[in-house]
């Protein structure tokens, strides 16, 4: 699956991973009207609204982009109905011919772990079938239960021909209480980065590994010592955009041959709309606005790449 994301970022020239973090915030009156009118105020109108919010997206957007984000959090507020909305979303991108990278972020350790990785990467089997229930291409990890908790994510990537994110350095004001805290010298997510690079020498694809890292755009100096330690490793970069990440600040997440990096952006693009760069679009034109972001976003990390060569 890395070698599909990397030609897909080729073909699209479009680093980009659009994260579907759907709030009923962001979603028009008009398509929470017509989920309610359907379905009743209830949990599955407010899951149906979301699927139609970003089936919407999907459509504006899927030939400018490689991959979608979706967050499962923002799914699974809305209980069993959210899950099935989540599911959809997937399904739906994945016949676009997106890249699914599952925000699941999950760390555990042995069976446990194993069926984290067996329901959003793998399969299970009843009787003599077998299914596989969310069917992610890439999901996040939490690597802080040690490789107990990594090394079943890998035994099914290794199956499956799928990929994983590990946070190592993430973008939100409160990461470095524990990761920037020193070991035998070095910040906590220096090693952690180098156990990325350690379990993602055994599952390469054609030019990266199947392992890959989540690095903050707000913390571009850090992503540059990472780089280095990485190589061979995609960084999937959040907190472009809404957290104040710019294209300037992730020259140094990318390798020399211009690969090696996504960067996501979700409310900056899903919620644009609301913005007032994007205001004369209207709520009833939200996804033409996301697909305008979309561009800008495009624009913005492809000249900060330029100016850097």
């Amino acid at each position: 699956m890395i070698n599909k994301l990397v030609k897909k970022i080729q073909e699209t020239g479009a680093p980009i991973v659009v994260g579907l973090d759907p709030k009923l915030d962001f979603i028009p009156k008009s398509v929470q009207k017509e989920a309610f009118d359907e379905y009743g105020v209830t949990l599955e109108g407010a899951a149906e609204a979301i699927f139609r919010f970003n089936k919407a997206i999907v459509d504006a957007t899927y030939d400018l982009i490689p991959a979608v984000k979706p967050q499962i959090a923002m799914y699974e507020q809305y209980g069993i109905p959210g899950l099935i909305a989540y599911e959809k979303t997937v399904s739906y991108c994945q016949e676009k011919d997106l890249v699914v990278i599952g925000d699941i972020k999950r760390g555990d350790i042995g069976s446990t772990s194993l069926s984290y990785a067996a329901a959003h990467l793998g399969s299970v089997k009843v009787g003599d079938k077998t299914f596989a229930p969310f069917h992610e291409d890439f999901c996040t990890v939490n690597p802080y239960l040690g490789s107990d908790g990594v090394n079943p994510f890998i035994d099914v990537c290794k199956k499956e021909k799928k990929g994983i994110f590990v946070l190592v350095k993430t973008s939100n004001p409160s990461s470095g209480e524990f990761q920037d805290r020193l070991i035998d010298g070095r910040p906590l997510y220096e090693w952690v980065g180098e156990k990325v690079n350690e379990w993602g020498a055994d599952v390469m694809g054609d030019s990266y590994s199947s392992v890959g890292a989540v690095v903050g755009a707000t913390y571009p100096e850090m992503g540059k010592v990472l780089r280095k330690i990485m190589p061979k490793s995609f960084i999937l970069v959040p907190g472009y955009g809404a957290q104040g990440g710019q294209g300037k600040d992730l020259v140094h997440f990318f390798n020399e041959d211009g690969l090696g990096a996504i960067v996501n952006s979700s409310r900056g693009i899903i919620a644009a709309y609301k913005q007032d760069k994007y205001a004369e679009y209207g709520e009833d034109n939200f996804a033409e606005a996301s697909r305008a972001a979309v561009i800008d976003m495009k624009e913005d990390i492809s000249t900060a790449l330029e100016a850097a060569k």
